[in-house]
């Protein structure tokens, strides 16, 4: 009862998580192989997830959305990745970094312009804020601009961009006199464009581009909030984003402990099932010891984010422990596999190439060792 208490807080969280457990067993599981081999986002699925109501997850029902809290967000890459990360990659890029950001971003008319479609998935959405020359040292970021008349002209490349190349509407992060500033852009801006598809190990059931503006010339009305304001848009967002990264490892996790847990009853070696042997049950036990524990810090810090709600440490030390724990519970469940897991006729080496994204994507795991060292030199001189 304690442990459901944590996890699914409320009748609306149980039932949420049903809901997705379903669709992610039923829809999802499916199609997941075919889409990595082709890097390709099932797109006609995704948009079932606006049908769902799940891409507007933290968007107050007067404004379209379905109201829930950083828990929901949180069920909802627990669920999904324990089939599909690379398709939960491109639903946090939407809901999340776009979505979730733009909505406490934004004024009323902006959202009237955007948000209807955006939830219901008919137009993809995604962030620009890493750079060829500018990842981690977000402030050393390139792209600029200038405002002129009633527009802004936008100069820069972001890279490595989640939902680039289905995406028509992105949060874009540029300098205006060197103050870093939030802008919407869509593909309607003359002077936007996508690179082709940039190929990658994981996460294949989503697709990654360059944003390139050559003199990009996007309405003054796109400006989110004030010139300069970007840092702490930024700053706000990446507290929900670390925790649904971390959640997805959570996911990963648990997919692999319930493989191994399986594969060590059902396999027959030296005429005993192989979890009769020590080797064997160290990783099925680890695994799960490491998975738990993480999925409880992480479900524990998401209960104390919100907007107006600030967590760094909580949601850095989260992530800074829990990305890890994806990668290292498929990297047992192939070891206990053996080379049935290094096949890709099973799920385990997807999910292994899957997990390690989550130790660069929303901040470094020296980037959070780096947070938590500041903060807490803080907290303790108190």
């Amino acid at each position: 009862m304690q442990s459901d208490l944590l996890f699914n807080p409320t009748d609306e969280h149980r039932m949420l998580r049903e809901m997705v457990a379903e669709f992610t067993r039923n829809e999802v599981e499916p199609q997941a192989a075919k889409h990595d081999a082709l890097g390709e986002l099932n797109v006609p699925l995704f948009r079932k997830l606006g049908e769902l109501g799940l891409l507007g997850i933290t968007v107050p029902e007067e404004d379209g959305g379905v109201g829930q809290d950083t828990v929901a967000a949180v069920i909802v890459h627990h669920e999904l990745s324990k089939s599909d990360p690379g398709f939960c990659l491109a639903y946090l890029a939407h809901s999340m970094l776009f979505v979730n950001n733009f909505y406490h971003a934004s004024n009323a008319e902006q959202r009237e312009r955007y948000l209807p479609k955006a939830i219901t998935g008919e137009w993809i959405g995604g962030m620009g804020m890493t750079e060829p020359g500018a990842g981690t040292d977000v402030l050393g970021m390139a792209t600029t601009a200038v405002r002129d008349g009633d527009s802004y002209v936008l100069n820069g490349t972001k890279t490595y961009i989640t939902n680039g190349c289905e995406g028509h509407v992105f949060l874009v992060y540029a300098k205006v006199d060197g103050r870093i500033t939030s802008f919407v852009v869509d593909r309607d801006c003359p002077g936007f464009s996508t690179s082709n598809h940039i190929d990658k190990l994981g996460m294949r059931g989503s697709t990654m581009s360059e944003l390139i503006f050559e003199d990009c010339r996007i309405p003054a009305d796109n400006l989110l909030g004030r010139e300069g304001g970007g840092l702490t848009h930024m700053m706000r967002n990446l507290e929900i984003e670390r925790l649904t990264l971390a959640a997805m490892s959570v996911g990963i996790a648990e997919r692999c402990v319930e493989i191994m847990v399986r594969h060590g009853q059902e396999r027959v070696s030296f005429g005993q099932p192989i979890n009769r042997y020590g080797q064997i049950q160290r990783y099925i036990a680890d695994g799960y010891a490491m998975m738990e524990a993480a999925k409880c810090l992480v479900y524990n810090v998401a209960r104390d984010v919100a907007p107006d709600v600030e967590n760094r440490i909580g949601s850095d030390a989260a992530k800074l422990f829990a990305a890890p724990v994806g990668k290292i519970v498929a990297d047992y469940a192939m070891q206990v596999m053996g080379g049935s897991g290094y096949c890709k006729e099973y799920p385990v080496e997807r999910l292994w190439r899957d997990a390690k994204l989550l130790e660069i994507g929303g901040g470094t795991l020296e980037a959070h060792q780096k947070n938590l060292t500041k903060d807490l030199a803080k907290l303790y001189a108190l």
